[in-house]
């Protein structure tokens, strides 16, 4: 029984401290015992994923051009937006399909269950000489551009979506150059499959009993 305890306070800790990505695990339930396995293979493939992004995307990252990295979302490529597209364009450059072409090489064969969101973000600079309305609708307009080509790349459609933001959710300042160059993204999120949650109750026999919630 104290092994047990101490896997339900340790293993969450290990999980968040090795990968950047937060796992809730709840006490008291045997069920998070019997998924930890699950969760360790899929933040390991996530782990995995990543190196192989940061090799073949070295020279971009060292450019500063993409960066790769694990956050309480998933796995996070982050693209500078020029790097994809004109200013007030969402039509991709014709520069940027291979570094695409790299990204959605690895996805299909590496994490092709996994679910992935492209999101678009700008600065908050508003759209003057522009057929969009607002940064907003750029925001969605760029993220649907590369999930329609990382789709057309063979990635699965059904586990693809595409947000818009807009300049509500920066990552620097607006009120310098540099700031507003960061806020400028677009965001490829591969999402940790979810793990089904059990709820179990228990007697002092140590017999559990319950229902799974889907």
């Amino acid at each position: 029984m104290v092994k047990r305890g101490l896997l339900y306070v340790l293993v969450p800790f290990l999980l968040l401290s090795l990968t950047g990505c937060a796992i809730v695990i709840q006490k008291g339930r045997r069920s998070d015992l019997d998924k930890i396995s699950d969760l360790e293979q899929q933040l390991a493939e996530l782990r995995h994923t990543r190196g192989m992004l940061e090799s073949k995307l070295s020279n971009e990252i060292k450019s500063d051009e993409v960066n790769v990295s694990m956050s309480n979302r998933g796995l996070v490529i982050t693209f500078v937006a020029e790097v994809l597209f004109n200013s007030g364009k969402a039509q991709l450059k014709d520069s940027s399909l291979e570094t695409l072409n790299k990204v959605a090489g690895i996805l299909k064969d590496e994490v092709p269950n996994n679910r992935i969101s492209v999101e678009g973000h700008t600065d908050n600079v508003p759209i003057t000489k522009s057929k969009w309305s607002s940064n907003w609708e750029l925001s969605a307009h760029r993220a649907l551009s590369v999930l329609d080509y990382l789709a057309a790349q063979g990635l699965n459609p059904a586990k693809l979506s595409a947000t818009g933001y807009g300049e509500y959710q920066p990552v620097a300042s607006n009120d310098s150059a540099a700031g507003r160059k960061k806020n400028r993204r677009v965001e490829i999120v591969i999402v940790p499959n979810e793990v089904k949650k059990v709820d179990r109750s228990y007697d002092n026999s140590g017999y559990d009993s319950g229902e799974e919630l889907k």
